[in-house]
């Protein structure tokens, strides 16, 4: 296995080339993996980050818990505070979404180029080039990487963190990869603490086998405990300890056991961000093909890398990517494409790795020529769906969030104002488009009870929202009833209309 981190005389890879040689071939490895960074972040700059699309319902959660605008939402079991840290930066003092988004691309561009960089003393540029082009140019990547959500961010630690781990088992002296496992570990587990755990399943069981085997295991551990510990303090500061909290975070999810959510997943691919429930037909089979091709190509690139005696650089992110995607095919009852992000970087690299075999393999110029022709139409093809699918899910998002903005702008003129509340239906996003707290009596944001907000009616602007046709809880069915976009607004009696 090719560890450039080994050269501490050369200062080059073994790789069997003199160190001249090496250089400019490690030169052009960065400026493919910065291209390809770079057209990342311009792509969300240029498709996602638009006026129009506010922030969805769990982006309001994460950014009011740092806004300087509006009141903390309720913060659910499940969530962590990892990407509410990272939007601070931006949310503390500016409710600019367009900053917001510009801030996360850049971001997120610049964390891809360095988690994919980890990478480069065991796998080749063209390979790790075509590894960070293929999880880029998916839909849901370039969704995801503008919004304030931590699925993406997984996926970077998970990257960053399985590579280093590679390093630092190779190399012991590779200071730089330690601390790369112990921040990857962190990341991971600062933004969703479970999925970590998946993830870093492998690295656990493949440390227990190392001669290193103590470091790797305690840095690991480290890593974790230093990403979970807010949210095991939290546990038992507010949620009434931490086996609570994950029976908790459990029914939120709807009880985790055993449920084939491999359909519901494979349903989502056509641009549902929450298919829950997860009813009708699957999309177009063009649509889903590169899903099915997606374990096939990393299979290939598995087997080549066993035949080269490299394997271990190809396999470990394959089943580190099995590991993470387990919770999301086979334990929850409902599927949203993001929860599959860390798994599908995780296999660009195993599948980039078969398809540079495919181009590079055939010893006769004609067979190189139309295996190579046949990849590129295809990565055309697959290109080609991905935006159409991303285009239609900006425009769908969009549509949404701008009821709610609408909703917020009737009851600004009805006179709800901050300091105010809401509470009922879609109280959570339409709250934080107010300005105004939100507050619910049942739900998976159950937060407060009817007496308290009976009470906080009487000292705060206060209304209860219902759909169209539904019917407000019995402490407000005698306060005026107003049309509040498409949702309707029971007012409490202190609430000045026309204000």
């Amino acid at each position: 296995m090719a560890d450039g981190s080994n050269a501490t005389t050369t200062g080059a890879p073994r790789t069997g080339l003199p160190a001249q040689a090496v250089r400019p071939r490690r030169a052009r490895g960065e400026a493919g993996l910065g291209a390809v960074a770079a057209a990342f972040t311009l792509a969300q700059l240029v498709l996602v980050v638009r006026p129009d699309l506010g922030l969805g319902w769990d982006e309001t959660v994460y950014v009011s818990q740092v806004s300087g605008h509006v009141p903390a939402a309720y913060f659910s079991a499940p969530r962590s505070r990892g990407i509410s840290l990272l939007v601070a930066p931006i949310a503390s003092w500016s409710d600019s979404t367009d900053l917001l988004r510009s801030y996360l691309a850049v971001l997120s561009g610049l964390a891809l180029y360095l988690a994919l960089r980890v990478w480069r003393s065991h796998l080749g540029p063209g390979v790790l080039a075509m590894a960070g082009a293929l999880f880029a140019s998916l839909w849901v990547t370039l969704f995801y990487g503008p919004q304030a959500m931590p699925n993406y961010w997984v996926a970077i630690g998970a990257l960053a963190c399985a590579g280093c781990f590679l390093r630092a088992r190779a190399n012991a002296r590779d200071r730089a990869a330690w601390w790369g496992v112990f921040a990857g570990a962190a990341l991971m587990a600062g933004m969703r603490p479970t999925d970590a755990v998946y993830v870093v399943l492998p690295l656990l069981a493949l440390s227990l086998l190392s001669p290193r085997r103590p470091r790797l295991l305690v840095v690991l551990v480290m890593g974790l405990v230093a990403g979970a510990g807010e949210w095991v303090i939290e546990a038992y500061t507010s949620y009434g300890g931490l086996a609570q909290r994950l029976s908790d975070a459990s029914a939120v999810q709807g009880g985790l056991g055993w449920h084939l959510a491999v359909l519901d997943q494979l349903r989502s691919l056509g641009g549902r961000t929450l298919c829950r429930p997860c009813t009708g037909a699957a999309p177009s089979p063009l649509v889903t093909l590169w899903w099915f091709a997606l374990p096939v190509l990393a299979v290939l690139g598995a087997v080549v890398a066993v035949r080269a005696r490299r394997a271990l650089p190809v396999l470990l992110p394959l089943v580190c990517a099995v590991t993470a995607a387990v919770p999301y095919l086979f334990l929850i009852g409902y599927a949203a494409p993001r929860f599959l992000l860390p798994a599908y970087a995780l296999l660009a690299l195993p599948v980039a790795h078969g398809l540079v075999h495919l181009v590079t393999a055939p010893a006769r110029r004609a067979g190189r020529i139309l295996v190579t022709g046949l990849v590129a139409v295809g990565l055309a093809g697959h290109l080609a769906v991905q935006y159409v699918v991303l285009d239609h899910t900006v425009h769908s998002s969009a549509a949404s969030r701008a009821d709610w903005a609408r909703t917020a702008a009737a009851l600004h003129a009805l006179g709800v104002r901050q300091p105010c509340l809401l509470s009922g239906y879609e109280a959570v996003p339409v709250a934080f488009y107010t300005g105004c707290g939100s507050a619910q009596t049942k739900g998976h944001d159950a937060s407060t009870t009817v007496a308290e907000l009976t009470r906080a009616a009487r000292r705060t602007t206060f209304a209860v929202l219902t759909a169209p046709g539904g019917r407000p809880p019995a402490y407000a069915r005698a306060w005026p009833e107003e049309r509040v976009g498409v949702l309707r607004a029971y007012l409490a009696p202190g609430v000045r209309q026309g204000g």
